[in-house]
């Protein structure tokens, strides 16, 4: 019945996985026709620099009830979202055009500076409606692409232009639920309750499912707008040609923005108006990934199915059976892996350490099961901006417990059932990962605060993140700790001599062939971590949870039959120091993921710029390369050691 659920299981996620099905984060708003929609904006983002920055920080048109800041949640905070009020609203289902939003003030030097220096980087902005982020569509070499957000501007030759004219297009579809939400108030800002039915449900509404920008470089007479205001109509007609751009930007001169928007009915439905955004592409690679995957699980089971079922197994039950006197006899007959098995349960070097770790990788690697599944099934669609880190964050707070459990009950069975220490093992758990994360995200964080980047985490966050750190996660882990003490230790199959064996010199170094395992666990990984990186990196939606959580699950399993492989080598020379090897074993992984990252920030981020953007980059790089460690060597002590 377990396998049954299991492959069940499989099956919903590859169709997950290959359909894009998910569950909305929001319901269905009906619009009346006349009722205001109020776009929002979301900070500024560039595949340049990495640094998102706040869309007001631009000489910019704003609101005219100020701007306010949507309420984010914790993960749209860690992400460097920062979701603001714009002037730009429009009329449902009402064609408008020529509307006059703004004149700016003149150009100081200051806004002309870095004005010229956001279009450089290739700074997008960034809108939304209906909690749907505005697409641009280009053609380029007879292929459509899909672009999210527009460019600030365009830098031709030593001329900088910007767009001041944006063309909208909502797409709308007829509201056809009755019992589903109704809206009341304007634009985003609305409050969803249950229709009953009655008469005010018969009114004619739409939802939105779709919306489209066509952003336009255009010259206007500032005459003729000093005495207009915001919304009122531009006196003379307006071109829009995005091929072609005409509004160059000058220091000591304004800028004027407008925009026009039209309605269009369509025959997409509420369930499906993320797909313009979720186009799986390549989906044959991600197919061929797991098969890739899968022939190599098949490779190192057989190898392993060979050594432990037929040979260890057999052997190690005779060896037991067997009296001191007759050992003795027998050792002296004895070859390879035969001859340690005396000395194979001897505590490593810094075992509180390697508890340490193995507790934390634990935690982490429970944080990416929980998180990734509970994606692939829906619960975490794109729709809910940062509930994915979000959900990332309380799991792995929650699994201090699992943690705690895992390092102190391997340090007891290291230390053959020894209570003593336990409680600072436990701590040290607690305190080591999320200290050296708390490290490298505070240098990177000083990066980003002098950048004035709406991507550095607030100090009030911090208090905030700080306080779930040590009121959640440090007494889960203290309260994991308590169970591993009190349940029992794992008994070793055989008795450790008092004397340790010596080693003898081996004709290569151990380490080597160390490093060398983890190229297994990085190929069952490598062609799914790219379309990561260009989610990460390049500002694309990821969501193809489904064979993520498959290829997690084939990882894990090449990770511990790559150990299972190395030790029983490794003994087979006489090496019997297995546990830190076994570790860093699949652990090395993490440093061809490195290596991978400073490939792509050569071949693939080409036009990432400055030294800080590049020491942004490595420093997530390093983070998350250290995360894996711990992920994937956790996996093979945790075997090896039952």
């Amino acid at each position: 019945m377990g396998n049954f659920g299991i492959w069940v299981l499989t099956i919903c996620l590859i169709f997950q996985s290959g359909y894009g099905f998910y569950l909305p984060g929001s319901y269905p708003l009906k619009h009346v026709v006349g009722n205001y929609l109020s776009v929002k904006v979301n900070s500024l983002t560039s595949i340049d620099t990495e640094m998102p920055f706040s869309y007001y920080s631009l000489p910019f048109c704003n609101p005219v009830e100020g701007v306010k800041d949507s309420a984010e949640n914790l993960g749209e905070l860690l992400m460097g979202d920062r979701i603001e009020n714009s002037p730009y609203r429009f009329k449902m289902h009402t064609n408008e055009t020529e509307i006059f939003l703004c004149q700016t003030n003149k150009l100081s030097s200051d806004d002309f500076k870095l004005l010229t220096k956001r279009i450089d980087e290739m700074y997008q902005v960034n809108l939304i409606l209906d909690n749907l982020p505005a697409i641009r569509y280009t053609r380029k070499e007879g292929f459509m692409l899909r672009w999210t957000g527009y460019p600030i501007g365009v830098k031709i030759k030593d001329g900088y232009y910007v767009f001041n004219h944006l063309k909208f297009k909502v797409l709308v579809h007829k509201y056809e639920e009755t019992n589903v939400a109704r809206v009341m108030g304007t634009g985003d800002a609305v409050e969803g309750f249950p229709s009953v039915g009655n008469k005010g449900s018969d009114v004619p509404g739409y939802m939105v499912v779709g919306f489209e920008v066509v952003p336009c470089s255009v010259v206007h007479n500032g005459d003729l707008v000093k005495n207009l205001k915001m919304y009122e109509k531009y006196p003379s007609p307006i071109k829009c040609e995005p091929t072609t751009v005409s509004m160059p930007i000058k220091e000591g001169e304004p800028i004027v923005f407008t925009y026009e928007v039209t309605f269009e009915e369509s025959d997409i439905k509420w369930p499906s108006r993320w797909d313009a955004y979720l186009k799986m592409e390549g989906a044959k690679v991600h197919w061929f990934s797991i098969l890739n995957s899968l022939m190599v699980i098949t490779f190192l089971a057989g190898i392993v199915l060979v050594i432990f079922l037929r040979t260890v197994r057999r052997d190690l039950t005779r060896y037991e059976e067997l009296d001191k006197e007759a050992q003795a006899m027998v050792n002296e007959e004895l070859s390879g892996w035969k001859l340690v098995v005396g000395d194979v349960f001897r505590a490593p070097s810094n075992p509180a350490l390697l508890c340490i770790m193995v507790g934390d990788g634990v935690q982490i690697l429970g944080m990416a099961i929980v998180t990734i599944l509970f994606a692939a099934l829906g619960f975490m669609s794109p729709a809910s901006r940062g509930t994915l880190i979000t959900g990332m964050l309380f799991s792995y707070m929650i699994l201090g417990i699992a943690a705690g459990y895992v390092a102190v009950r391997l340090w007891r069975t290291i230390g053959f059932g020894d209570h003593k220490g336990w409680v600072s093992v436990a701590w040290k758990a607690a305190c080591f990962f999320p200290g050296i994360a708390f490290f490298i995200l505070t240098i990177l964080n000083f990066l980003l605060w002098g950048s004035r980047s709406t991507g550095a985490i607030p100090f009030s966050l911090f208090v905030i993140l700080l306080l779930l750190w040590f009121c959640i996660s440090v007494p889960l882990t203290l309260v994991g700790g308590y169970f591993g003490a009190k349940a029992p230790h794992i008994e070793y199959p055989v008795r450790t001599n008092q004397i340790p064996r010596e080693i003898p010199a081996q004709k290569y170094p151990s380490w080597l062939l160390v490093l060398g395992a983890g190229t297994l666990p990085f190929g069952t990984l490598f062609i799914e971590l790219f379309f990561i990186m260009s989610s990460i990196w390049m500002g694309r939606v990821y969501y193809v949870f489904g064979f993520l959580f498959i290829v997690l699950v084939l990882l894990v399993v090449v990770c511990a039959e790559v150990s299972l492989v190395l030790t029983y080598m490794h003994l087979c020379v006489e090496d019997w120091k297995w546990w830190w090897k076994s570790f860093f074993a699949s652990g090395s992984v993490a440093i061809y993921i490195f290596l991978y990252s400073i490939n792509y920030l050569i071949f693939d981020l080409k036009s990432l710029s400055g030294p800080v953007s590049a020491t942004l980059y490595l420093g997530y790089s390093l983070f998350m390369v250290l995360t894996i460690m711990f992920a994937t060597g956790t996996v093979c002590t945790q075997k090896m050691a039952h």
